[in-house]
């Protein structure tokens, strides 16, 4: 019913054939330093987000080593193993205005900054990592000016055609410099979903630092290492994130740079995440970064002790998912999957669910219609696929959405169809 180990072996590549697209970092990304400990093991799995045309079907797919580590001395949860971000980035699947729940919460967002800020047409907004331009839409139709920085060709060609100017590049000291001279310094720079994609963090912030006005914020949101602890959110883990983020770490990071996390909140959005608000010189540092910083400590953040029973719960999940899938198509029932998301790659791949467990996978994304999944080659569908034979589940791949997929597909499961949630325990809905 599983994925045979053999035919992974037989598809992944040696470090040696990955080359240039390979490496591996021996100090933490944050403190530099050299002892890390690793406590979770999901690989070797292909890269989440590399679907595969037809035609790739029969070639070898790199699979590359997804070990999660953790540091002592500043905290941060992280990857060693880093895969370039030429290959990451370039080319890339995930939209995030196909996503109702995202454009309401970047909605509210610009609103709050602009509000908060008092922002003007004058002031520059500038959005790393600025995908399909969502969030510089709604700035944009506040009346400010804004500038997105996009490195995935295809994406940054299609916020140009939304009309959101759009450099295609990664950012950096040199992007901020052309940036000055063309635009000017920057009063916001946001980085949603985003930051903890970046391996060279200091690069990154000398830029930021180049870039925004001297009463500029810089504003990140990052899913949140508490909410992935305690949901048991191990799928989120893939190659493209290489930090898992608590608040310790980031504010070392950013007094590193001369610079202040004065204000932070959690919200709901990829499974939990918190936004920080950073500045060169606040007033002052608001409760909200005591508190979570509290909280980290009582939960004991801080101990490798907490990061091993997170691995030993992550083992179960895929004991009790893999079972439960089993038994379900033992008996005759029908399964797909909802969702060709990233984070349900890792899970496919790491629990081995193949063509044999998954009929296909429904997802509304052009990008990805038409493609396989890496690793498991399970065909990806238009989401009206769901209504034509009506399947008697669907394992859900893109459980961060769970409210807005059940909304959206009231009539599935009024015809009968139930939906399995994997995380951050298997149940049926």
């Amino acid at each position: 019913m599983l994925l045979r180990e053999n035919q992974t072996k037989s598809r992944r590549l040696s470090k040696r054939n990955l080359g240039i697209h390979f490496t591996r970092n021996k100090r933490c990304r944050v403190c530099k330093n050299k002892k890390i400990y690793k406590f979770l093991r999901l690989g070797p799995i292909p890269l989440a987000n590399s679907l595969l045309k037809p035609e790739q079907l029969t070639s070898k797919e790199p699979f590359y080593p997804l070990d999660v580590y953790f540091c002592p001395e500043c905290g941060l949860v992280q990857l060693k193993d880093v895969v370039s971000p030429e290959i990451l980035f370039k080319d890339y699947v995930y939209l995030t205005g196909m996503s109702q729940t995202m454009k309401q919460h970047f909605y509210q967002l610009a609103v709050e900054l602009v509000n908060n800020l008092k922002l003007s047409r004058d002031d520059l907004v500038v959005d790393i990592g600025s995908n399909d331009g969502t969030l510089l839409k709604e700035f944009k139709q506040l009346g400010i000016k804004t500038l997105g920085i996009e490195p995935a060709t295809n994406v940054a060609l299609a916020a140009e055609r939304e009309g959101i100017e759009t450099i295609n590049d990664f950012f950096s000291v040199e992007v901020a410099k052309d940036i000055i001279k063309r635009k000017g310094h920057a009063r916001v720079i946001t980085g949603t979903n985003v930051f903890a994609h970046i391996n060279g963090l200091d690069g990154v912030l000398k830029a930021v630092n180049s870039l925004l006005t001297s009463n500029g914020m810089f504003v990140i949101e990052v899913p949140y290492l508490v909410d992935l602890l305690s949901k048991t959110e191990f799928d989120t883990i893939y190659h493209e994130h290489l930090s898992y983020f608590s608040l310790r770490p980031l504010v070392a990071l950013f007094k590193r740079f001369n610079m202040e996390l004065f204000d932070v909140k959690r919200i709901p959005v990829h499974g939990g995440s918190i936004r920080c608000y950073v500045t060169r010189s606040p007033s002052t540092i608001k409760s909200s970064v005591y508190q979570l910083l509290a909280l980290e400590e009582k939960l004991e953040l801080n101990s490798l002790n907490t990061y091993l029973k997170f691995g030993a719960r992550v083992r179960n999940i895929k004991r009790q998912l893999t079972s439960l899938l089993r038994r379900l198509k033992e008996k005759g029932y029908t399964i797909i999957g909802y969702g060709a998301s990233a984070k349900g790659n890792t899970l496919l791949n790491y629990c081995k669910i193949g063509t044999n467990i998954l009929d296909y996978i429904v997802d509304n994304t052009p990008f990805k219609q038409g493609l396989y999944t890496p690793g498991t080659h399970i065909p990806i569908v238009p989401t009206d696929r769901i209504l034509e034979n009506v399947p008697d589940y669907a394992l859900l791949l893109a459980w961060n959405y769970l409210d807005e997929i059940l909304r959206k597909e009231q009539k599935y499961r009024e015809l009968g169809g139930k939906f399995i949630v994997p995380i951050p325990e298997p149940r049926i809905l």
